[in-house]
């Protein structure tokens, strides 16, 4: 179903910014602590802490070449996980703060990762994400495409556990551990698949539908059990409900640049201009939301054309992601 409300619950004068100079902060994650860790394509994870210092954390493949991190998760030894968004090849890589680096996965069920979207930890498996096989991945940004997949790796190795999703982007466990949540940006859904006690996924239901100028990327749950949704193109923030209804709590978007993305999607000629461009007054294109600060009452954004994070106080506290006390 689809169900939005006509106007934003947040003001865009109530946005302030975090951080500076950070390289495609697609992904953002929150700690107790205050720290703030951002993917960065100068090759690994930014740390923004509460006083302004910044840190990087970043290092080049043994092959020499650059990694590119789109998703990144945090381990509860302070490294990381990195899922690389190379140009013809994916995979996911280990991070440590030293610069060292080492190969996590990188190939499933006997095929090389295509570039990779996003991973996530709930304790006990590590979830990926592929968006699409297309080669190059504009070749995907189409209704009519549905070649990503879900993959997960566990103590019994990595395997694809779900396929044939319309651009795979965030998956997160809901906080209950039952359900995996995934968006696919470009069949514009908000798809959900019941976890089995081996990790295997099934019964996949449609959470939501999104509209006009909406095409979900990052999310996020709150305490009230509802998913926070980010849309790109749109800087859109919604909240979709339970019962899968709507409320748009935040937009800044210039909606004649809405509507010629909108034009050349619904045209299946949508490229990567209709995403290298950003028309909002203050938000570049936000890719991520994740619940921070005291009370985490505080959303952060990712962001793929900005160099720093926008966040706000939030109406409803977040869920305390996995990672929150490392």
């Amino acid at each position: 179903m689809t169900t939005e409300t006509i106007a934003a619950r947040i003001s865009l004068a109530a946005l302030s910014f975090a951080g500076s100079d950070l390289q495609r902060p697609e992904c953002v994650l929150t700690t107790a602590s205050g720290a703030l860790y951002t993917s960065d394509w100068r090759g690994g994870v930014a740390r923004t802490l509460p006083d302004g210092s910044q840190k990087l954390f970043a290092a080049r493949l043994p092959d020499g070449r650059p990694l590119k991190p789109n998703g990144i998760a945090l381990r509860a030894d302070g490294s990381f996980l990195l899922a690389d968004l190379g140009d013809h090849q994916g995979g996911i890589f280990h991070l440590q703060r030293d610069g060292t680096v080492t190969p996590f996965l990188e190939a499933v069920d006997g095929v090389p990762l295509p570039p990779s979207n996003y991973v996530v930890e709930d304790g006990q498996r590590t979830w990926l994400t592929v968006s699409t096989r297309q080669q190059p991945r504009a070749l995907a940004y189409r209704s009519d495409i549905a070649d990503g997949f879900v993959a997960v790796i566990d103590q019994r190795g990595a395997r694809i556990v779900a396929d044939g999703l319309g651009y795979t982007n965030e998956a997160v466990p809901s906080p209950d551990g039952q359900w995996l949540y995934v968006n696919e940006t470009f069949a514009r859904r908000l798809t959900r698949f019941r976890i089995a006690a081996d990790g295997s996924l099934s019964g996949r239901e449609t959470v939501t539908t999104f509209g006009h100028g909406t095409y979900p990327d990052g999310l996020s749950f709150d305490v009230e059990g509802a998913v926070w949704i980010t849309s790109i193109v749109s800087n859109r923030v919604l909240r979709v409900l339970p019962d899968g209804s709507q409320v748009l709590m935040l937009e800044d978007c210039d909606q004649q640049h809405v509507n010629w993305v909108e034009e050349a999607f619904q045209a299946g000629e949508m490229g990567r201009p209709h995403l290298d461009k950003a028309r909002g007054r203050f938000l570049k294109n936000i890719s991520s939301l994740a619940f921070g600060g005291p009370g985490l009452r505080t959303a952060y954004l990712g962001c793929l054309l900005d160099d720093r994070i926008a966040f706000f106080d939030s109406p409803v506290a977040g869920h305390p992601p996995y990672h929150w006390h490392f």
